[in-house]
This record gives C-alpha cells, structure tokens and sequence, in this order.
C-alpha cells in the first residue's frame, strides 16, 4: 500500500508503477483564490459570456479537428472524438457541436490557428494570452491594443512562459475528500495530483500531467462529482498584487476576454 508522509501543509503519497516511483500531492492553500473568480461572477450577464466563450471556442476546434483529420466521422478522426467528449463535459449543446462539424465541411469554412501572447500588468502579474483566430494579424493589433489601453504592456516572446509549468486543470464541482481522490487517481494510473480550492465556493481544482487529464477526470467521476478538463499554464511563483494593481489588471483581463480571438487569459496573482 502507498506509504503516507506529511510535511508542514503538504501530504504526498509515495506509490511504486512499474519500478517508478510517482508523487501524488495535495494541498489544503489554494494557487488560485480570491477576488478574480467573485468579479467576474458578480452578474448573471458575464455568466452567460463566458458559456459563449466556451461554445465558440470548442466550434473552433472541432473545425480545426474536421479539416485537419479530414473526416467528420469521429470514429476516424481520433481528435474529432476527443473534441466532442471534451466539449460535452463542458456543457456544450450537442446542436453546437453538430452545427460545427457540418460547417467544416463547408468551402468557405474559415482556418483557425492557435498562437500564445504574453503581456504585464502593474505589480509584477504577468499573462499569458491563448488565442485560436482566422485572422492572425486582426487578433494581434486587437490584444495589443487592449494591453496598452488599460495600462499594461507586452512581453518579448519566452519571457513570461518560463515562469509557468504547463499542467492538466480539473475542476471539480464540489469539495472530494483528499485522501479518497488521491487513491482513486493511483488507481486510474495517475502520477501527478495536486488538490487546491477552486476559484469558486464549493469547487476544488486538482492539476496533473498534460496528458493524464482524461484519467483524472475518471477518477472524479469515480467519486461521484463532476468536472471539467483543460491544459493550462500554472504558475510556478503566484504573487500577491495592491487593491489598485489588482482592479487595473483586471482591466486587462476584462478587455481581452471581450475580444472574439481570444480564448483564455492565465495569470499569476493570487488575489
């Protein structure tokens, strides 16, 4: 059986697969808490907004699947079922999804490509911007400009990426007990957990491998809760910012978010 050892607020259990020896950690402080998930929650319109942005995001990709695996038959295009698995646990209306894959089919259909910004806000933050557009240069002038108008400035490509691991995100819709899910993710096979609060009351996230959120998922569901999965940016040293650093960055955040190119913001404060 895995051998449990404790240190200061971190529980980590040993366990052996194949020979390896893999960690599995949890933690009771949160990477990511505090105001930024209770702003954007303050209205039922900014829900709605992100349910759109989520909906447009995943129509993309199921585009992109269709035309780069040439085939709208998920059984043969592997990537295309990912998708669709991937866009049901994130509540994406099955018309959405059919509507997608029928358009990809179409002449016309425009080509997405993904390509990552990287920009400061005031106090040290630091962002990295995911994008997934059909115009490459409208997309940049765009973030650029939101950047700028709202106090904040472009970083050099590689100089905010470094600071940041790249890791499956699971939310869970509910609070797991730890000890539960770290030996139910042993035994999906998982070798890399760790448990944090979610951004929201009553949520917990769990980060992991790149590609072990699938089995991660599995071992939620193993317990009765539902969640939802996505590779992220983490990163590797969350710093506190002022009230007021806080409010302008947030300002960044916000008007990047408003833009269609973009797909998500990731940052490092822990406010």
């Amino acid at each position: 059986s895995p051998t449990i050892t404790f240190t200061g607020t971190v529980n980590k259990i040993l366990h052996k697969n194949n020979g390896a020896q893999s960690s599995i950690i949890s933690r009771s402080m949160p990477l990511f808490m505090g105001r930024a998930a209770a702003v954007r929650a303050q209205t039922k319109g900014k829900t709605d907004a992100k349910k759109s942005k989520v909906n447009a995001l995943y129509g993309k990709r199921i585009i992109m699947a269709v035309k780069n695996g040439g085939s709208t038959d998920p059984n043969a295009n592997r990537e295309l079922e990912k998708l669709i698995k991937e866009a049901k646990t994130n509540n994406v209306p099955v018309d959405n999804i059919n509507r997608a894959i029928k358009r990809a089919s179409d002449s016309d259909a425009a080509n997405f490509a993904a390509s990552t910004f990287e920009a400061y806000g005031q106090g040290g933050a630091s962002m990295i911007i995911n994008v997934l557009s059909d115009n490459p240069n409208r997309a940049s002038a765009d973030i650029k400009l939101a950047v700028k108008k709202n106090d904040g400035k472009m970083a050099e490509t590689g100089s905010v990426m470094f600071m940041y691991d790249y890791k499956g995100k699971v939310t869970i819709e509910g609070v797991p007990d730890e000890e539960e899910l770290m030996e139910a993710a042993i035994e999906a096979g998982c070798d890399e957990m760790e448990l944090v609060d979610g951004d929201e009351e009553g949520t917990s996230i769990v980060y992991t491998g790149p590609k072990e959120v699938g089995i991660m998922m599995e071992a939620v569901g193993s317990l009765k809760f539902s969640s939802k999965g996505v590779i992220a940016h983490v990163s590797k040293a969350p710093l506190q910012v002022t009230d007021e650093e806080f409010e302008i960055n947030m300002g960044i955040i916000d008007a990047l978010e408003e833009l269609d190119d973009v797909d998500s913001i990731e940052h490092n404060m822990l406010n």
